[in-house]
């Protein structure tokens, strides 16, 4: 019967929640915004009451690098090996080993397990990850496609197969974590086969103020024509740019409730960025679906991808070639649940995002493994 603290920082908030062994949340606290210390009177004093009645925490962490397939137990040369990895998630990274020195700090005999976004893409097999740069390059550099969000895609699939009434390793599904960041992920019997973004978060889809994947060359003449540097440029792509950029509404939103406010009053740079994102989603789901050589379930998360219907048939409007099809009266849902017609050769299917609920999953794991 284990609880967990699980603690999930981001980059700009932390999030800390109490799981039952039932994945109810027993108790939560959040710090919203967040400095990223790991020196908070609040924080200690929840996590110390906490700890009381707990048997794990676990930490979502961003990446994970070549080293971390899977969630590890956390000791000193697991918080070094993360502070290494440190220049590949310079946002996450460092509020991710905050969140773990408060927790080692304020329980310090309590198990500490780190789970990785990344490693969920760890089994993508070579042919996928492989950039088809100098071979030197790639070993030198040790870069890869390495996918992110994994906590959520593992969980979602997992929760999908659940509704359907099927064994996810039997299905291939195609999981789309729609929020501010988005990516999809071919799931093919419980393993990841390919996802849509790479070395770093911002390859594949459009997203809030990503540019999603721009063609190579272009990036290189802004350089080399473009009078830009190299940090602005990297602004640019990492923050100006998705929605917001496309939009450009006056508040420099990038928020898709924004945009699509903007786009039903006739902006028609709203109204573009939004089939953009839609067109790039579309594609990248059959893409998905090739990779696995067919399509069983498409599954939605993510703040977008939940509570955005017509981002949603929009986009399904698309896939009929591949089985796809939405009831317009349930797609009007937004928990968990099947979305599709009745009739639909792929039954699709809203996931509430619940990485919480991954986390504790994995941490119990590897607790249990500790046990005699």
């Amino acid at each position: 019967m284990t609880r967990v603290i699980v603690i999930n920082a981001g980059s700009s908030s932390l999030k800390v929640a109490v799981l039952r062994p039932d994945d109810k949340v027993e108790d939560s606290f959040d710090l919203d915004p967040w400095d990223g210390s790991s020196d908070h009177d609040e924080l200690t004093e929840f996590l110390l009451a906490a700890g009381s009645k707990a048997d794990v925490v676990g930490h979502r962490v961003v990446h994970g690098g070549r080293r971390f397939r899977a969630a590890v137990l956390i000791d000193d040369d697991v918080v070094a090996a993360l502070r290494q990895l440190t220049d590949l998630a310079p946002l996450h990274q460092p509020r991710a080993i905050a969140g773990i020195d408060a927790a080692r700090r304020a329980l310090p005999d309590l198990p500490g397990v780190a789970c990785f976004d990344t490693a969920f893409h760890a089994t993508i097999p070579a042919s996928a990850a492989t950039y088809a740069l100098p071979m030197e390059w790639n070993e030198r550099y040790g870069l890869r496609r390495f996918g992110f969000h994994g906590l959520s895609h593992g969980y979602a699939a997992r929760r999908a197969a659940e509704l359907l009434g099927r064994q996810e390793d039997g299905l291939r599904i195609v999981t789309c974590h729609l929020g501010a960041g988005a990516s999809l992920a071919a799931v093919d019997r419980g393993k990841c086969v390919d996802t849509t973004m790479g070395f770093t978060p911002l390859e594949g889809l459009v997203m809030a103020t990503r540019s999603g994947s721009v063609d190579p060359g272009l990036i290189a003449w802004l350089l080399r024509r473009g009078g830009l540097g190299v940090d602005d440029l990297a602004s640019a792509l990492e923050q100006r740019s998705g929605l917001a950029g496309l939009a450009g509404l006056p508040d420099g939103s990038g928020d898709m409730r924004d945009v699509r406010s903007a786009a039903d009053g006739g902006v028609r740079t709203a109204r573009l960025a939004i089939d953009v994102y839609v067109h790039r989603l579309r594609r990248e789901i059959a893409a998905m679906a090739a990779a696995m050589n067919g399509l069983d379930a498409l599954v939605f998360t993510g703040g977008i991808g939940e509570y955005h219907p017509p981002i949603r048939a929009a986009a399904a409007a698309g896939l009929g070639f591949l089985g796809v099809s939405l009831d317009a009266e349930r797609n009007e849902a937004t928990a968990d649940c099947v979305i599709s017609g009745s009739s639909a050769a792929v039954p699709v299917v809203v996931i509430t995002a619940r990485e919480d609920i991954e986390i504790a999953r994995q941490s119990r794991a590897v607790l249990a493994d500790l046990r005699p």
